[in-house]
């Protein structure tokens, strides 16, 4: 497998001074290594077949930075590594390190997870997703879904992945008075045809 250059226009991601700059250097070489094509997409380092396929993205939180593998619910995970994000997150699947001794230590066995997600991506399947009807729908949305027609037109007419989208943000509200709100907030956009994120 033949090493890939870096690509000037993702570096200030690298050389910018973050909590977890050392690891992200790392994990960038791990991948780079691998042969992949370095892209920026979503603010992150992307890392793509020669097709343009998203095969791994590195990304930082809180208390965490993490390999995300766009297919990573397909893989074999023989090691036990690859993590589910959050219960909605259908597909991808995440590598969590705290420190630079974690990636140097599973360093050959990423390049193994990496190798299987490219084959993956090369093989051209496709993960099978949960449909919206699989979701429970908030009590506050559906009430209103069921009060106002319009809207129920406007909400069925959204792509799965938008219906979706309202469908999660609003569930993830502890409070009933909190998801209200958010139902009233989105009307709006859902009136206009458009997800949470347009």
């Amino acid at each position: 497998m033949t090493s890939s250059k870096p690509n000037p226009k993702v570096d200030w991601f690298f050389t910018k001074p973050t909590k977890w700059q050392e690891e992200y250097g790392k994990l960038r070489t791990i991948a780079l290594d691998c042969g992949l094509r370095e892209e920026l997409k979503w603010g992150n380092p992307c890392y793509t077949t020669g097709d343009d396929k998203n095969v791994v993205l590195i990304h930082g939180f809180k208390d965490y930075c993490a390999y995300l593998f766009f297919k990573g619910s397909l893989m074999k995970d023989e090691s036990g590594i690859l993590i589910q994000q959050t219960p909605n997150v259908q597909v991808p699947r995440q590598i969590r390190f705290t420190n630079t001794k974690e990636i140097t230590k599973l360093a050959s066995t990423l390049k193994a997870y990496i190798k299987e997600a490219i084959e993956l991506e090369k093989s051209g399947v496709k993960a099978e997703l949960k449909k919206t009807s699989e979701y429970k729908m908030p009590e506050e949305l559906q009430h209103k879904l069921e009060e106002d027609p319009a809207l129920k037109k406007a909400f069925y007419a959204l792509t799965p992945g938008r219906q979706r989208g309202y469908i999660y943000t609003i569930s993830q509200a502890k409070q009933a008075k909190t998801r209200e709100a958010k139902v009233e907030k989105y009307i709006p956009l859902i009136m206009n045809g458009k997800g949470i994120d347009d």
